[in-house]
């Protein structure tokens, strides 16, 4: 008897739960952005929250949930129902960097549904103008003989401009004072200004003061050149290998959210970004769209994975870690 009881509360709960996916959504949605108003992440989430509401037929809400590197945004993501109401926008540093940086009250791999891959933008290796050298060969050279001597602006204590500064230091034997930052907007406000000297921090920061004369980008931290700074070279064409850096954004929902849901969100994403508009849109801003076959729920789940092992062992290698 109780195994014929078991068996129909089985069935019952299966069958709500595929109606609760069926009926999906029926209030708004609110994506939940790990960093302050007028980011790259909060950009993204306002972008595409018009056409995805047109998709979805509910409104999509944006709330900014920032500190400690974007984990708190992320763990409230990770306490929300698995209901496909509250998602995470995220990107290299809240679901990479500071999952290894911090100590976090979740499992970055495990404890998320993902849904999207969204988009990309190089990292980029920045100095004041000012500065006495025209190209990074130059630049490792005036450091190495003006040592400690640099200041270099970084976003908080454990952050993906952090990490690689430190792997830099190690890789070229230079050294340099860093300079945590609240955001990167503050880091580009002192370089302009003359405060700061050396950054390192996603590409669309800088893309408004690529003609300002006052930034010199060094090096584009990717394979290939990048389409906003054509005339950047790669830190591979520079001569120093092994260091690129992608900055790249997904979406994920709660571990458990119902498979239909996931794909009804998916779909959402999916058709923003083919949206001419959007896409002009992201490309002024120095985005890159990931191609198709990579907007899939395992497609992020894969490239996260691999995000992961690889800078896993270099955080740990450069001793950064925060409390």
């Amino acid at each position: 008897m109780l195994k014929v009881l078991s068996t129909a509360c089985a069935i019952l709960l299966g069958a709500v739960a595929g109606a609760q996916a069926q009926s999906f959504p029926s209030k708004p949605i609110t994506i939940v952005v790990p960093t302050s108003p007028g980011g790259p992440p909060d950009t993204l989430a306002r972008l595409l929250s018009e056409p995805m509401r047109a998709s979805l037929g509910q409104p999509i809400v944006v709330e900014n949930a920032t500190g400690a590197g974007g984990t708190m945004g992320v763990a409230r993501v990770a306490r929300a129902a698995p209901d496909g109401y509250t998602v995470s926008i995220g990107h290299f540093n809240s679901h990479v960097i500071s999952s290894v940086t911090y100590n976090v009250p979740y499992d970055p791999l495990k404890d998320f549904e993902p849904v999207a891959m969204l988009v990309s933008a190089p990292m980029v290796f920045i100095a004041r103008q000012g500065l006495p050298a025209q190209d990074l060969r130059e630049l490792v050279g005036w450091l190495k003989s003006n040592p400690d001597k640099a200041s270099f602006g970084s976003v908080g204590v454990g952050g993906p401009a952090r990490v690689w500064g430190a792997h830099f230091q190690q890789s070229t034997g230079v050294g340099f004072q860093f300079v945590p930052y609240r955001g990167a907007v503050l880091i580009v406000q002192d370089m302009l200004a003359g405060h700061i000297d050396l950054g390192c921090m996603e590409g669309s920061n800088v893309v408004p003061h690529l003609q300002s004369g006052k930034i010199r980008i060094h090096a584009v931290l990717s394979k290939t050149r990048w389409s906003a700074a054509p005339d950047a070279p790669t830190i591979e064409e520079t001569g120093v290998p092994g260091l690129q850096m992608t900055f790249w954004h997904g979406l994920w929902a709660p571990k458990g959210t119902p498979g239909d849901v996931v794909a009804k969100l998916n779909a959402a994403v999916v058709s923003a970004l083919a949206d001419p508009a959007v896409r002009v849109r992201l490309a002024d801003l120095g985005q890159e769209v990931a191609p198709r076959e990579q907007q899939t729920p395992g497609a992020l789940a894969a490239h996260h994975k691999a995000e992961i092992e690889k800078w896993s062992p270099i955080i740990k290698a450069t001793g950064i870690k925060t409390q």
